[in-house]
């Protein structure tokens, strides 16, 4: 590439990060949780749905999870983890029933859109975009649909949960005190990056499911969990994570995605908002178990979209461990086990079609 090449391509690249700053500012201003990723995500969408490039480097997502991933497993303090021993059974039973929950909303999905029960299941197991596409792909069924729909559930999780909680919650006055006055230095910040950054590695070589966010994670709360002199960051780094989350979600839902999934459109939303609701009241029955907040739980069973709900958990100051452990715990069940459900269940749709 040419230095006129470079040169543009660093001009486009700041044009992309100012445009979504500008656009969190806007959020901040009207007092949003999450305003950056928030901003960030209406921003990379509408341009995109314009039908205009959006040429961000893949690499700024996995710095965005590992800032995210870093900064929340500084709660996993020796304290936190004695306290969610008790928690492991509701976190694993909470992990299989949303198996089963999509399961539920996948024979809706089928009713209202008329499609195949392969991609209706992967479009409604929350296991991300990319890992339903691939599995969409090895399946034989078109990718476009399913991406679409598990897209859209994040977007509408990140854009209505968090702002709903704080609203409802009452108790947070500023939505983003809480990540912006945390205590900081210069060498407690450094060594939380590097154990993030190890965690990642470590995860991506023996090949974890989301290793840039698991993996940092487990790095950081295992620093925690030893005492080691780490800290928050300056909440300037947090802005950049949530801006590099938001644009990248956000540039995901373009024109081409809504032309291949345009008739899949009505019955995906509605699936969306029937999960998100089964999920809560879940999350809802799960407070007389576990005896945790409404808020910590409705968090904790929320489907997808581990990184936002563990920062609206940051900003509500309360049970951020247990969010983010049950997220992690439905993770390492769902991801492993979901190309075998998927296979069994095809080879029982066949069957039965036979």
């Amino acid at each position: 590439m040419t230095w006129s090449g470079i040169l543009r391509r660093v001009v486009v690249l700041v044009a992309i990060y100012v445009g979504a700053l500008l656009f969190g500012l806007v959020a901040h201003w009207m007092r949003f949780p999450l305003p950056w990723m928030i901003g960030a995500i209406v921003f990379a969408s509408t341009v995109r749905l314009a039908d205009r490039p959006l040429p961000v480097p893949g690499q700024t997502r996995q710095i965005g999870q590992i800032l995210v991933a870093t900064s929340v497993g500084l709660s996993f303090t020796p304290e936190a983890v004695g306290a969610m021993g008790s928690l492991l059974i509701p976190m694993i039973g909470a992990a299989i029933l949303t198996i089963g929950l999509g399961f539920v909303v996948a024979v809706f999905l089928v009713r209202v859109s008329h499609i195949d029960f392969i991609s209706a299941l992967l479009a409604s197991i929350p296991m991300g975009p990319v890992e339903s596409a691939t599995l969409a792909v090895r399946h034989n069924v078109l990718p476009g649909p399913v991406v679409f729909a598990q897209t859209l559930r994040i977007m509408l999780l990140v854009i209505l949960i968090p702002p709903a909680i704080v609203a409802l919650d009452g108790t947070v006055k500023d939505p983003v005190a809480a990540l912006s006055r945390m205590e900081w230095t210069v060498s407690g910040a450094a060594l939380l990056a590097v154990t993030g950054v190890a965690g990642a590695l470590a995860a991506r070589a023996v090949r974890l499911a989301n290793p840039f966010f698991v993996g940092s994670l487990g790095g950081a709360a295992l620093a925690a969990a030893l005492s080691l002199p780490i800290t928050a960051y300056p909440y300037p780094l947090l802005v950049l994570a949530q801006v590099f989350l938001g644009v990248w979600l956000g540039g995901v839902f373009d024109r081409e995605l809504l032309r291949r999934a345009r008739g899949f459109i009505p019955g995906a939303v509605l699936a969306s908002f029937l999960l998100i609701f089964l999920c809560g009241a879940m999350g809802v029955g799960l407070t007389w178990i576990t005896d945790e907040t409404w808020q910590v739980m409705l968090l904790s069973t929320a489907p997808g979209s581990v990184t936002e709900m563990a920062l609206t958990a940051k900003i509500l100051e309360d049970g951020l461990a247990v969010v983010t452990a049950f997220h992690v715990v439905r993770i390492f069940i769902i991801l492993p086990f979901s190309s075998p459900i998927i296979a069994l269940t095809a080879r029982m749709a066949a069957r039965w079609g036979a």
